[in-house]
């Protein structure tokens, strides 16, 4: 069956069914949709009648929080791969609010992504109503949603199989209490399925306006891998993107949060609050603060955490960012450089702050059978008695460096360069195009030995402009405040305009971090 890149799920079993096929249908949608899978609930709809369908208000229900929960949940185990969105345009409380003569859909809604293909659940009888019943569905689609064209459909019923309970009659559904204006916080790293719930269920029960606190700057400071977060913009972008599919009606407000509190403490038309049971503690102190503030407290709601089926040992149990970022390491962040002036040997340049473990992750690759080019080695070399660069450096910076031997004393280099970049930027001007001469030449001699890949082990590989003879930047790293001290003696290393970590990986195509156990990084 052919692939389709966006494609919109179309849910018509009872609600009290729904929770026992979301497996088997998210499964069956995996292996045809393969980027956005959108999901629009329709409970009931009867695609059989031959006539036209329209779309009509569902409304908020208890279960509809616990469906939503339960599809993310098993999204996340079964097409992680999916950016899986279910849309609530349909979904409104009609007892007492004025609604559109033409329904929830006067004119179809424009998605970020047009569905190219849209599939259901509803239940074939006859398979010789299976051309009469696609066509209802793709009508019934158009009418909801701009699709492309050649929208294609596909019924999925026919690869499920029939779950318990399904002879038994729904239940009353247990209406859900909704709010005017609703308010959550989070980092909303790399937008996952427990925020997409978060963010989802918040959707469901605002009614007019829906406040989200993004943490940034100081509340992002003891993230793991914190170098890893997405950009502020970024993350906005991306909340914005998500919530105009899911409905598009409501108003957003996004702010930044510098504090835990934001204006969940300040804002006196806010209801309700959004919480887990991982932050409901911070709910609580939130109203006290607003009480403290002459301020109503907020409804706390609160959702469960999802676990995450596929966690390692140093992840968490429940689906997190933090995970998300730790599954990062080692991959290909961005391809390599296609500039690289040679296809063989293939040259990996190994980089990392003071402290991040670089020089083990170099010996683990060298195990592995590359060839280790320490630029360390190399840059003593390069100081060498009668060398080039030793007569310019002593003519630069004076005989008085030189020891009884006439060899330089590094350290006394050091303290002349201490703290003035412009007497730093003269030493490393001299210094870094003679270490890269002989990174080349290294280079060179490997090739003519048949070794198929180099590890190019520099401290400043970045800020010494040497990309251009490697293939791939990988960057070592590790949090700033675990890194050892740098003793005086090491003065050059500290002194040569080294960048931080979150600079370091902005040029990465991939990332390690050795603040976890050495088998870990050897994995």
């Amino acid at each position: 069956m052919s692939m389709f890149s966006t494609g919109i799920l179309v849910l018509t079993s009872p609600l009290h069914i729904l929770p026992l096929r979301l497996a088997p249908v998210l499964t069956s949608a995996s292996k045809i949709v393969e980027r956005t899978l959108y999901v629009h609930l329709h409970p009931g709809l009867n695609l059989g009648t031959g006539g036209q369908v329209r779309p009509v208000y569902i409304p908020p229900a208890v279960d509809l929080c616990t469906l939503i929960s339960r599809l993310y949940s098993n999204a996340a185990d079964i097409c992680a791969h999916l950016d899986v969105r279910v849309l609530l345009t349909n979904i409104r409380n009609q007892s007492g609010v004025s609604s559109p003569p033409n329904g929830p859909f006067p004119s179809p809604q424009i998605l970020s992504h047009s569905p190219e293909v849209v599939l259901t659940d509803f239940p074939i009888q006859d398979l010789a109503q299976s051309s009469l019943i696609s066509q209802c569905l793709r009508k019934y689609t158009g009418h909801c949603y701009v699709c492309t064209p050649s929208l294609s459909s596909v019924l999925l019923h026919p690869d499920l199989k029939e779950v318990g309970g399904e002879e038994e009659e729904s239940r009353g559904a247990q209406p859900l209490e909704t709010f005017s204006d609703v308010v959550v916080g989070g980092t909303f790293d790399r937008l996952h399925g427990a925020h997409k719930t978060l963010l989802n269920i918040s959707c469901l029960i605002a009614n007019r306006r829906f406040v989200i606190g993004v943490c940034d700057h100081e509340l992002l400071k003891n993230k793991v891998l914190k170098e890893l977060i997405e950009p502020y913009d970024q993350r906005v972008q991306k909340l914005h993107n998500f919530l105009s599919d899911v409905k598009p009606l409501l108003k957003y407000e996004i702010v930044p949060l510098s504090d835990p509190f934001g204006p969940s403490i300040t804002d006196p038309d806010l209801k309700c609050i959004v919480v887990s049971e991982e932050t409901r503690k911070g709910g609580e102190a939130v109203n006290k603060k607003r009480l403290e503030n002459g301020l109503a407290e907020l409804v706390l709601y609160e959702i469960q955490l999802l676990k995450d089926a596929h966690r390692a040992d140093i992840e968490e149990e429940k689906i997190s960012s933090s995970s998300l970022r730790s599954r990062l390491l080692g991959t290909l962040l961005r391809p390599p450089s296609p500039s690289s002036p040679h296809l063989s040997p293939y040259v990996i340049g190994l980089t990392g702050t003071s402290g991040s473990g670089k020089t083990s992750i170099a010996v683990r690759l060298q195990d592995l059978g590359a060839l280790r080019i320490d630029c360390d080695q190399l840059g003593h070399q390069v100081y060498l008695l009668g060398t080039e660069a030793y007569h310019r450096v002593i003519q630069e910076f004076g005989s008085d460096i030189l020891n009884e031997d006439k060899t330089i004393n590094r350290r006394a280099l050091g303290r002349k360069v201490f703290g003035n970049q412009e007497r730093l930027k003269a030493l490393t001007d001299i210094v870094w195009p003679e270490i890269a001469l002989l990174v080349q030449k290294r280079i060179d001699e490997a090739k003519e030995q048949g070794i198929g890949v180099c590890v190019v082990d520099a401290a400043v590989l970045l800020e010494a402009g040497w990309t251009h003879l490697v293939h791939e930047v990988w960057v070592a790293t590790i949090p700033e405040e675990e890194r050892d001290d740098v003793k005086e003696e090491d003065a050059l290393r500290r002194l040569e305009s080294q960048w931080a970590n979150a600079k370091l990986i902005e040029h990465a195509n991939v990332v390690l971090c050795t603040q976890w156990e050495p088998e870990v990084t050897q994995r």
